[in-house]
């Protein structure tokens, strides 16, 4: 919804290659599936007690919900006024990816090692959209 919304956005305006961020933010969001799945085969981590099997390392879950909010961010952060609205958005995102990772720590879906690695992985893909959405303009 956001990357149709920042698009119509954008052509509207009159931007020259209106649809470059949102085809960046997709681009970003398959990048999460492309690395976290070869990182669970190749670590094959076992997950906490009563989960079975293994590739718990890193925790896609964390990982698609902190690109997913974080490019939404992104995007939207040039659309916004006001400093007051642009922080709120930020602080409601790192809330939100924030409680995700607790969550799946707390039901005993992961083990947090897994959801650190997670926001990390997240946070080098954020910083290369971030650099990419500031060199367009």
């Amino acid at each position: 919804m956001t990357l149709a919304y920042v698009a119509w956005r954008a052509r509207h305006a009159g931007t020259p290659r209106w649809w470059l961020p949102a085809l960046a933010a997709l681009v970003t969001m398959a990048a999460v599936p492309a690395l976290v799945v070869p990182l669970k085969e190749a670590v094959g981590r076992t997950g906490p007690p009563g989960m079975a099997g293994d590739g718990y390392y890193p925790s896609g879950h964390t990982a698609t919900a902190a690109v997913a909010y974080g490019a939404a961010v992104l995007l939207l952060l040039p659309w916004l006024r006001g400093p007051y609205v642009r922080r709120e958005l930020a602080l409601g995102c790192l809330v939100l990816v924030g409680a995700v990772g607790f969550g799946l720590v707390r039901r005993g879906y992961h083990w947090p090692l897994d959801v650190v690695a997670s926001l990390v992985l997240s946070a080098m893909l954020l910083i290369g959209l971030r650099a990419f959405l500031h060199s367009r303009r």
